[in-house]
């Protein structure tokens, strides 16, 4: 995505107004305009980048720096009782807006479901089948991932993820 047709880097420019509650050197964070909870905050790195996976491992540090501030400041500002961070990559993860952020919501003791663990329906899926998933991500490649210059690339498994049944 071209920079200039972001959302979210038109807000880091001042081309586009929002709810500005943080900022630093690297991260942005400004009220949520469909918020779930009064103080939903979204936190933004002010380079574009448009998955946690295109980010250098300091510039993800950098921002869940700035995520961890935001969280705090969130929570005592709203007198909440717990936060939830949310964070999706790509439209089939439900990412609308395509400039990494984070969600950053208040949660009270009067609402529910209590987290992400409650939106969504848990699996049953047996040992054999977990130990094949387990194995398939500690030797996966990242393909899409951000290598840091001093990062050799991993040769990919000569497995197939083809061998694993995904669909649950």
């Amino acid at each position: 995505m071209d920079p200039s047709q972001c959302l979210f880097c038109g807000i880091v420019t001042g081309k586009i107004p929002a709810k500005k509650v943080y900022e630093d050197e690297h991260a942005l964070a400004f009220l949520d305009i469909n918020p779930r909870n009064p103080g939903h905050t979204l936190v933004i790195p002010k380079k574009h980048f448009e998955t946690i996976l295109d980010m250098g491992e300091k510039d993800a540090g950098k921002l869940f720096e700035s995520v961890r501030k935001v969280a705090a400041v969130v929570m005592s500002g709203t007198s909440s009782q717990g936060i939830s961070i949310g964070q999706s990559n790509g439209q089939v993860a439900g990412q609308v807006v395509r400039h990494v952020h984070f969600h950053v919501i208040p949660r009270f003791a009067n609402e529910g479901p209590v987290g992400l663990e409650g939106a969504l329906p848990s699996k049953k899926i047996d040992d054999e089948s977990m130990d094949k998933i387990a194995q398939a991500i500690k030797t996966a490649h990242a393909p899409h991932s951000h290598k840091e210059p001093e990062q050799e690339a991993k040769k990919p498994d000569k497995r197939h993820k083809e061998d694993i049944d995904f669909n649950f």
